[in-house]
C-alpha cells in the first residue's frame, strides 16, 4: 500500500462525487471479521538488565515523572520504569481509538453522508462525521435536492430538508478546556462537518454555518429551502423505520477509506478524525458511552488495563489515563492483528513523515521508528515500533512534568537500539521500579 498516496487523497479539499443513482438504504452494515490471533502476555521476569540500567541513566533525576516500557515480540519486558503507573497520554490516546476503529470496522470502511428522500417527499441529510466533507460536496447535495424537488413538482415552494445533527451539548467533550475550543485542533465534533469544522480556527456553530451555506447554494440556483434540525436516529430506530418506510438515497458522499483516515489521525494527529473514529467504532455518539465501549474493547484484547481511563478519542482531555505497559502491549497486540500492516502504515516515521518528520533525521533512528507523538501542556509522550537488529521493539514513553522530555526520548530510543540484542547472557533479571 502506498501510504503517501493515501494521505494525499485524504487531505484533498473535496472528494469526487459519490453515488448519484437512487438506491435503497442498507439497514445494517456487515460485522467486522473476528480476530483469532493469540493475545499478548507480558513476561515481566525476562528483562534486559543492560537496557534497564541505560533507561534509568537516561531518566537521570526525573524517573518519578516518567513511565517507560520496552517489549519485544515475545512479550518480554526488556525495560520498564514505572510502567504500571497510569498517566495523561496526550495524543498517544489516538493509538487506542484508531486500533479500536480498525478492528471493529476494517480497513475499507468509509464514512457516509447521505441525502435521503422519504415517502412523503421530504428530505433528510445524515452524516457520520466525514472529515473531508467540503463546500463542493455541499453544492452537490443542494443540486440533488433541487433536482428531486423538481421531479416531484414542488418547485413552486421551498424544498423541505431535515438536517439530523447532534445537539450542541454533544459537540465537545465536556472536559475539554474552553480555551482549546477556539482552535482548529479543538473544533466541535459533529456528524455534518464542513472542512472538519475548522476555518483557520474552530467553527463555533457548525450547524448554523451548514444551514447558511446550503441555503445560499440553493438560492444561487434559483430555488428555496426550508431547513430544520432534528436529532440523529439510533441504529434501532433506523432499522425500525426501514421496516416501515422505503427511503431512497438521492446523493451520497463517502470519505477516504479507513486506512487513510487512520493516517490522518495518527500521522498528522488530527483530533477530529480520531474522535469520529472512536464514536463510529462504538456506534455511539455520546463520548462518555463511546469511551466506555473503548475500555471494554481494550479489556477484551487481554491487555493490561490497570488504571486505564478513556475520556475521549483524541487525547485532548486531561482525564485520560493509561500506562506505558498498556500502550506497549497494544502495539504488540496490533502487530499480531490481521490488519497489522494498515495500523503500522498509519503512524508517523522518524525523520520522514508526519509529526516525526523533523525528529532524528540523519541519526540511526531515521526511518526505523514508526510511532505517535503526544503533546499538551506539561505532557510529552511518544510510543511506537522501533525496528532493531533483533526484531521489533514496542516502546512507550509518557512524561507528566519532565523538564527535558525531548532529550530523554531520543536517548532512550538510542539505548533501545544499542542494547539490541541484549548483550547480557546472565540469568533473567527482575525489574526495577525506579524512584516513585
Amino acid at each position: 500500500m502506498n501510504t503517501r498516496i493515501c494521505l494525499f487523497v485524504l487531505l484533498a479539499a473535496t472528494l469526487p462525487a459519490g453515488v448519484q443513482a437512487e438506491e435503497v438504504i442498507p439497514l445494517i452494515s456487515p460485522p467486522p471479521p473476528e480476530t483469532q490471533q493469540p493475545l499478548p502476555e507480558l513476561q515481566k521476569a525476562r528483562s534486559c538488565q543492560s537496557l534497564q540500567t541505560a533507561i534509568q541513566a537516561n531518566l537521570g533525576s526525573e524517573p518519578r515523572v516518567w513511565s517507560v516500557t520496552v517489549l519485544n515480540s515475545d512479550g518480554d519486558v526488556l525495560g520498564d520504569i514505572n510502567g504500571s503507573i497510569a498517566r495523561i497520554p496526550a495524543s498517544n490516546q489516538k493509538l487506542i481509538s484508531t486500533a479500536y476503529a480498525l478492528d471493529r470496522l476494517g480497513p475499507d470502511f468509509r464514512l457516509k453522508t447521505r441525502l435521503i428522500q422519504r415517502p412523503d417527499g421530504s428530505m433528510e441529510l445524515n452524516g457520520e462525521g466525514d472529515p473531508d466533507l467540503g463546500i463542493a460536496g455541499l453544492q452537490r447535495f443542494a443540486l440533488a435536492a433541487l433536482r428531486q424537488g423538481g421531479s416531484r413538482g414542488v418547485t413552486s415552494g421551498p424544498v423541505n430538508l431535515m438536517v439530523r445533527e447532534e445537539p450542541r451539548r454533544n459537540w465537545w467533550p465536556s472536559d475539554w478546556h474552553p480555551a482549546d475550543r477556539g482552535y482548529a485542533y479543538g473544533a466541535p465534533i459533529t456528524r455534518l462537518a464542513l472542512t472538519s469544522n475548522a476555518v483557520g480556527g474552530a467553527v463555533s456553530d457548525p450547524y448554523t454555518r451548514l444551514q447558511r451555506l446550503f441555503q445560499k447554494e440553493v438560492q444561487r440556483r434559483g430555488g428555496a429551502v426550508r431547513i430544520q434540525q432534528a436529532q440523529p436516529l439510533s441504529m434501532a430506530e433506523i432499522s425500525d423505520r426501514g421496516d416501515r418506510e422505503e427511503m431512497v438515497v438521492l446523493h451520497e458522499e463517502t470519505s477516504a477509506p479507513m486506512h487513510a483516515l487512520l493516517s490522518l489521525a495518527n500521522t498528522e494527529s488530527h483530533n477530529f478524525t480520531a474522535e469520529v473514529l472512536m464514536r463510529q467504532a462504538a456506534d455511539l455518539w455520546d463520548v462518555k458511552a463511546a469511551s466506555r465501549a473503548t475500555e471494554r474493547w481494550m479489556w477484551e484484547q487481554g491487555l493490561p488495563v490497570q488504571g486505564l481511563r478513556v475520556a475521549d478519542g483524541s487525547g485532548l482531555s486531561r482525564n485520560n489515563r493509561v500506562t506505558s505497559q498498556t500502550i506497549a502491549a497494544l502495539l504488540m497486540r496490533m502487530d499480531q492483528h490481521p490488519y497489522a500492516p494498515y495500523y503500522q502504515a498509519s503512524m508517523a516515521i522518524a525523520g520522514q513523515r508526519g509529526t516525526l518528520r523533523n525528529l532524528y533525521r540523519g541519526t540511526p533512528i531515521d526511518g526505523r521508528f514508526r510511532g505517535k507523538t503526544g503533546t499538551i501542556s506539561g505532557v510529552r509522550s511518544i510510543s511506537g515500533i522501533l525496528q532493531t537488529a533483533d526484531g521489533p521493539r514496542y516502546v512507550s514513553m509518557i512524561s507528566n512534568g519532565s523538564s527535558r522530555p525531548n532529550t530523554v526520548i531520543g536517548q532512550i530510543l538510542r539505548s533501545v537500539l544499542k542494547f539490541s540484542p541484549c548483550p547480557s547472557s546472565a540469568a533473567p533479571a527482575m525489574l526495577h521500579g525506579g524512584r516513585g
